[in-house]
């Protein structure tokens, strides 16, 4: 299979990578040199759309791309390099879809749950809207509304995306050092949800969208179980084998984050009601299970 794919360098898409190796990989990246160490000779890697021919053929084209969001400051500056570095990649790559000699099977671009909004009791799937709208919910919905112009010409799938946890990257990567140090213990509350995956579930849920025909619109990419932000740091908590006490205050949060910090503070239950549908089995439904699987 070819496949064309932003973001490979990033956390998701160096496992989707790794994971489906066999496949022949066009790169497209800031950092090319970086990607050919990382990955090898038997890819092609590129910094720009212009470098591909309109007659080159994709069976797939994934969309990963955008700048981290999490644990930065939201400065005006920081909030526009966020929208472009999602819009733009995705604006370009309908316009080179459109203007190539012949359509992908599948285009799959990158969303985040954030496009539900902020609210701590009700429970959302894929046709929920957001009942209360901040900076992510605007990013997302046009991040989304960017992609759905593939629509024409092939078949799109957007990507809700929860916390991806892995032991390399990710929102755990930051949550490690205090944890490990014995440190670690719940944020703000602790009542807020989090709308978590395992890694490999990511995985074979991105695989599973792209090879199946019938799958199309909007996907939560989200385990069946979200857990409120105190269980899930004792259960990684408890993989470390590690104590769970000392809470992270909210003041705290909201003067070294600012409008950002509403990312750890607040949350979603978001339910991947589409992929069970299609007959997905998760290999992770716990917390708990995850958390052991990562660090055990």
């Amino acid at each position: 299979m070819k496949i064309l794919i932003t973001g490979g360098t990033g956390f998701i898409g160096r496992h989707f990578m790794s994971r489906f190796a066999d496949y022949q990989y066009t790169v497209l990246t800031r950092d090319t040199a970086r990607a050919y160490l990382e990955f090898g000779s038997q890819h092609r890697y590129i910094s720009h759309l212009d470098e591909l021919p309109l007659d080159t053929n994709f069976d797939s084209v994934i969309n990963l791309a955008g700048e981290p969001i999490v644990g930065v400051r939201w400065s005006d500056k920081q909030k526009h390099t966020l929208c472009q570095s999602r819009w733009k990649t995705t604006e370009a790559l309908v316009d080179w879809m459109s203007r190539a000699d012949s359509q992908p099977r599948v285009f799959l671009s990158g969303s985040a749950i954030g496009v539900y909004g902020i609210d701590d009791e009700a429970s959302f799937d894929e046709h929920s809207r957001a009942l209360r709208e901040d900076f992510s919910t605007q990013l997302c919905e046009r991040w989304e509304r960017e992609a759905k112009l593939a629509e024409v010409s092939t078949r799109v799938v957007l990507l809700r995306t929860g916390v991806v946890l892995g032991s390399d990257g990710g929102a755990l990567e930051k949550m490690l050092l205090p944890f490990k140090m014995g440190l670690g213990g719940p944020v703000g509350s602790g009542e807020q949800w989090m709308s978590w995956i395992h890694m490999e579930d990511y995985l074979a849920a991105l695989h599973h969208l792209m090879v199946s025909d019938s799958s199309s619109g909007a996907y939560n990419l989200t385990a069946p179980e979200p857990v409120p932000n105190k269980r899930f740091v004792k259960a990684l908590a408890s993989a470390l084998h590690r104590p769970c006490w000392m809470p992270l205050p909210a003041y705290a949060l909201k003067i070294a984050l600012g409008e950002a910090s509403t990312l750890l503070l607040d949350g979603q239950k978001v339910l991947p009601k589409r992929l069970l549908e299609d007959g997905f089995t998760f290999s992770f439904n716990s917390v708990e299970a995850a958390m052991k699987d990562l660090f055990e």
